[in-house]
């Protein structure tokens, strides 16, 4: 495993992360979800990331469980703040009131005395950036957060809230969580830019497209039986990605991914990690072996070449825009 600094800050973290978004707590099993945490931590992932509104409080439960096997100063352990976990018109949002209420219900989920990362799940507009950033910054005088982001922020709020920390002379937001991927590239233009500027670093969510990216799709044929997109109708984003151009694309990818000896998911997770400002790829699994073949990414070093092949390809998707 390879570690990059988070932003400006003094944190390291693996340039492959472990989330839990549509997995634990959910759709595995608690003792599966237990064993890909151990598989990733055996192979140097120190990045895990969770959210309290995953399936309501259980993701967190279930990575807390599994992490206590472990040193806690060995690994980051990320979770969010932001959307509803209650009926009350106080239980969502960034208030003072809704942060600490809901850090402390995370510490308590999770079993640990301190979050190593704690972000802002997206942007509040009824709540006044001043009192959100106050908030995240006595939590971290309290020591309960050592770290504070955000994720899917526009560049102008990134400036604003990075100008508003300054003036208050408040602790730096360090990161921002936003989606990257192949097809989904919209902070290329002004987030990254932004958060180059202000020293913060990315941790990006989905880089390999909600399973596109790992070549189980094919075009032209039925979605896979147990996949995750026979089993979850719902889910927008993968449903916005199963079109046959896209998967023609993707089908180039993985045979140009084929020519260094990578896989499909090994060669976007390195194309991801070509941006520097990207600190870590942020994969979520069912299965060990998953794990095993996503960490390899990090060994492979695109050439310019490769990386303008890929473009080109790429260039034949139209009009592919759920991007935030």
């Amino acid at each position: 495993m390879k570690y990059r600094k988070l932003g400006k800050s003094g944190l390291k973290v693996s340039e492959i992360g472990l989330g839990s978004w549509l997995t634990y707590g959910t759709a595995t099993e608690a003792e599966t979800a237990q064993e890909c945490i151990h598989k990733a931590y055996e192979l140097g992932i120190n990045f895990f990331d969770t959210a309290n509104a995953y399936n309501n409080g259980a993701a967190e439960k279930v990575m807390g469980d599994a992490l206590k096997a472990y040193t806690r100063s060995s690994y980051v352990l990320a979770t969010k703040v932001f959307f509803p976990m209650g009926s009350g018109p106080n239980d969502r949002g960034l208030s003072r009131k809704h942060i600490v209420e809901q850090c402390e219900a995370s510490l308590k989920r999770l079993g640990t005395d301190y979050i190593d990362l704690y972000q802002c799940h997206r942007f509040d507009t009824e709540t006044s950036v001043e009192e959100t950033l106050r908030a995240l910054d006595d939590l971290t005088a309290q020591g309960k957060v050592l770290y504070t982001g955000i994720s899917e922020w526009t560049a102008e709020q990134i400036t604003d809230a990075a100008a508003t920390g300054k003036r208050l002379n408040l602790r730096p937001l360090i990161s921002n969580q936003p989606i990257y991927n192949m097809f989904e590239r919209y902070i290329e233009r002004d987030v990254i830019p932004a958060c180059e500027k202000e020293g913060m670093g990315q941790v990006v969510f989905s880089p390999l497209a909600q399973g596109i990216l790992t070549g189980k799709y094919k075009p032209g044929q039925a979605v896979p039986t147990g996949s995750r997109a026979s089993n979850d109708k719902t889910n927008g984003v993968i449903n916005s990605y199963l079109r046959e151009d896209v998967l023609v694309v993707a089908d180039k990818l993985e045979q140009l991914a084929a020519t260094i000896g990578a896989s499909l998911s090994q060669f976007a997770l390195a194309w991801v990690l070509r941006q520097s400002n990207v600190s870590s790829a942020i994969i979520g699994s069912s299965r060990p072996a998953q794990i095993e073949e996503n960490v390899r990414a990090v060994e492979l070093d695109l050439t310019d070449e490769i990386i303008r092949q890929a473009d080109a390809i790429l260039a034949e998707v139209s009009s592919f825009s759920p991007m935030r």
